[in-house]
């Protein structure tokens, strides 16, 4: 598969899954998301792991699963917040040598109340949309660990086993990553 799956265009007006540091809560979200979001739910990355790493963490493709919240943006003002979540993570363009992210198409899909995946201490926050029982999964742009960050993580990174980022955590023993 492609970074950005097949038909799909780069000008698609998606919501967008985060699951770091724009979490509701976390610091940047009020810098960049605060009046520009219509609706935060949280949802689920599936095929994703969750590295640690200087601050923020990594998503790359895996045998998993990644917790975060899937944002929508007001109307008239997602190119903006486009072009400010794409300087935040450090994202050039499709495959660019010095990307620290590639924005790729992903599919998310909502937890249910109940269910194991769901937990997020967060749901229902915040003005957060509580999850609905059989909803369909969306498509979404999500930020993954470029390949050099990712080559890097899979031989030495910190793995964070359950897929949920918490700030303030202490950090893990060992090597931090990039």
């Amino acid at each position: 598969m492609s970074l950005t799956e097949a038909g799909a265009g780069t000008a698609a007006e998606l919501p967008f899954f985060v699951y770091g540091t724009l979490l509701p809560g976390e610091p940047n979200h009020d810098l960049f998301l605060r009046g520009r979001t219509t609706g935060e739910r949280p949802a689920v990355l599936p095929g994703a792991l969750l590295y640690d790493g200087p601050g923020y963490p990594y998503a790359v493709e895996g045998h998993g699963a990644v917790h975060g919240t899937l944002i929508t943006a007001v109307p008239g003002v997602y190119g903006e917040l486009l072009g400010l979540l794409d300087h935040l993570e450090e994202y050039l363009g499709p495959d660019h040598p010095r990307n620290l992210y590639e924005r790729v198409i992903r599919t998310v899909e909502f937890p249910v109340a109940g269910d194991p995946v769901a937990g997020d201490p967060g749901a229902g926050a915040g003005g957060a949309e509580a999850p609905v029982a059989g909803e369909r999964p969306v498509r979404a742009w999500v930020y993954l660990a470029a390949a050099a960050v990712t080559r890097s993580l899979r031989t030495s990174g910190i793995l964070i086993p359950d897929g949920r980022w918490i700030t303030g955590r202490p950090p893990p023993p060992g090597r931090r990553t990039p």
